[in-house]
């Protein structure tokens, strides 16, 4: 009775810790990435269940026709197959196929090949395909955000994996699930302010246009000037996020977010803006172009004609640098200089979007006449496509520039709620 009363309080708990280490384990349970939409709820980024087919290379059987077998099932020669396995001889883990389909993972374990493992994953899927990858960005093999919003907001949509006890046997087969320790939290969805009907629109209309051209690339983006919502933002080259074989690196920049260039003539209307703010100039003046070129600091500036005698509106309609320069010399030597400032060039747009530029807006400190001018019909700065988005929403909302919004405020409101980290962006729309 001694012994036996022994056995079981000292011997008995030390074989059961030993059996449960060789039976027992912990498994985490994938969380679902939280789904990217459009402003209607259509699916812009999801997540699709997967399997990873591993291996543990000491447990794989030495018969030939199983390995035959298992390698055609692979879609891999028996030769590389071979290779890979010595190659990871030493190693309890390799992996065999990243993320199949249910199905095809089935029919290999289908084989009951010693030694192979199946693991749950997720995928992600982008319906739109390459009409706004550059935008959403994409997530790596182990689903996490790599480019876009799905890095921006990287912790947000993750969510945060579980974890259940299982029993396996020792070929690491599951036995019997034992309970769930921790459940999968799912990541936050974020529903974004485009649509994705004129996402389609605007990404059509921009490939005729550059196909057109024979340009290199380009750009749009299109805003609710009364909102400042970003209904569409399309860029080109782009590329397929469903598919990256052959993937052409220029495709994965935001060319509207990370590029700028000197915007010339469209910069003219903002600093008409500017002109008709400061009083000085009145708003029936004539402004006489002749000869259509002028001599400023040893520099030429020149319409593309001579365009005579113009008012504010033929000075616009005409784009004549010529005028647009003669009204700006009246002006303060910092007056157009402080609209722009205002308007919100040469600062960072504030999205959160990786590698969102500031642009360039030289302050002015010394300038001479022919920098005065050539500002005043877009040169000596540089902008990128939502910067001038942004900027041109001042003339359509009584003056008032509205910045960049890129998610329904709901989201908006969930994604502060949850995790608090969108706190900038909703103290600047308000």
């Amino acid at each position: 009775m001694a012994a036996l009363r022994f056995y079981k309080s000292l011997i008995a708990p030390f074989y059961k810790v030993r059996g449960d280490a060789r039976t027992l384990r912990h498994e985490a349970i994938p969380a679902h990435r939280g789904m990217i939409t459009d402003r209607n709820g259509e699916p812009l980024a999801i997540s699709t269940p997967v399997v990873t087919l591993w291996a543990n290379p000491q447990e794989l059987p030495q018969d030939a026709i199983q390995r035959v077998m298992l390698a055609q099932a692979l879609g891999m020669t028996l030769n590389d197959f071979e290779a890979r396995v010595a190659r990871f001889s030493e190693h309890e883990f390799m992996y065999l196929r990243r993320q199949m389909t249910p199905a095809a993972a089935q029919q290999i374990l289908d084989l009951r090949t010693p030694g192979v493992y199946p693991q749950r994953e997720y995928k992600r899927y982008y319906p739109a395909g390459e009409v706004a990858a550059q935008l959403l960005g994409v997530t790596n093999v182990d689903d996490i955000g790599q480019e876009g919003l799905e890095l921006s907001y990287q912790p947000y949509l993750a969510g945060h994996p579980g974890q259940r006890r299982v029993i396996k046997d020792r070929r690491g087969r599951l036995v019997r699930e034992l309970g769930v320790i921790n459940e999968a939290q799912p990541g936050g969805e974020l529903t974004l302010a485009i649509d994705q009907r004129i996402q389609y629109m605007a990404y059509r209309e921009l490939r005729a246009a550059v196909a057109e051209n024979e340009a290199d690339g380009g750009v749009l983006v299109m805003m609710d000037a009364r909102t400042g919502e970003v209904l569409a933002m399309a860029n080109l080259p782009s590329y397929n996020p469903n598919n990256r074989a052959g993937l052409d690196p220029r495709g994965l920049r935001n060319q509207a977010l990370v590029d700028v260039f000197e915007p010339g003539s469209v910069m003219k209307p903002l600093a008409m803006a500017a002109i008709l703010e400061s009083g000085v100039v009145d708003r029936d003046v004539i402004v006489d172009t002749s000869p259509g070129w002028m001599r400023l600091d040893q520099f030429t500036i020149r319409d593309f004609r001579n365009y005579g005698e113009l008012d504010l509106a033929g000075i616009l309609e005409k784009s004549s640098n010529i005028g647009m320069s003669r009204l700006a010399l009246q002006l303060s030597e910092t007056a157009i200089w402080e609209k722009y400032n205002q308007l919100g060039l040469g600062q960072a747009p504030g999205t959160g979007f990786p590698g969102e530029s500031t642009g360039s807006l030289p302050a002015p400190v010394r300038w001479s006449r022919s920098e005065r001018a050539a500002l005043s019909y877009g040169y000596g700065l540089s902008v990128s496509a939502v910067q001038l988005a942004s900027a041109y929403t001042a003339l359509a909302n009584e003056g008032v520039r509205l910045p960049l919004l890129y998610f329904a405020f709901l989201s908006l409101l969930k994604a502060f709620l949850r995790y608090r980290l969108l706190w900038l962006m909703i103290c600047s729309i308000f």
